[in-house]
Formats: C-alpha cells, structure tokens, sequence
C-alpha cells in the first residue's frame, strides 16, 4: 500500500518545511494540506509519494 507525505515548501527567504507525516490516503493528505493552508496561508506543497517494490529475480534478463 503506497503511503504520502507532504511538505509545506511556501516561503520566500526559505520553505516553510511543516509536514504532514506519513498519510495513507489522499484523502487525509488533502484534509492536511487544507488545514496548513486555512491556518498560514501557505500555497505551494511538495508531495511525496512511496511504495514498495519487490524485485523479482531473474526479471531483468
């Protein structure tokens, strides 16, 4: 199961650099993002997403 995480990245000088954490749906990563956004204002976010893959022997030949 792909997990997400966003970073906050608004700021001139610097990024903010709030994060989300680790979410495991969109779903809660929007709920984050909106909540950063109505309490700073802050627009930009880089998102991150992860998953696991297996190599499998033998798939590359």
């Amino acid at each position: 199961m792909p997990t997400m995480e966003a970073v906050c990245v608004t700021g001139e000088e610097r990024s903010c650099g709030a994060t989300s954490g680790t979410l495991h749906t969109s779903d809660e990563l929007t709920r984050w993002i909106a909540g950063h956004c109505a309490q700073s204002g802050h627009e930009l976010y880089e998102q991150t997403v992860r998953a696991l893959v297996r190599a499998e022997p033998g798939a590359w030949q």
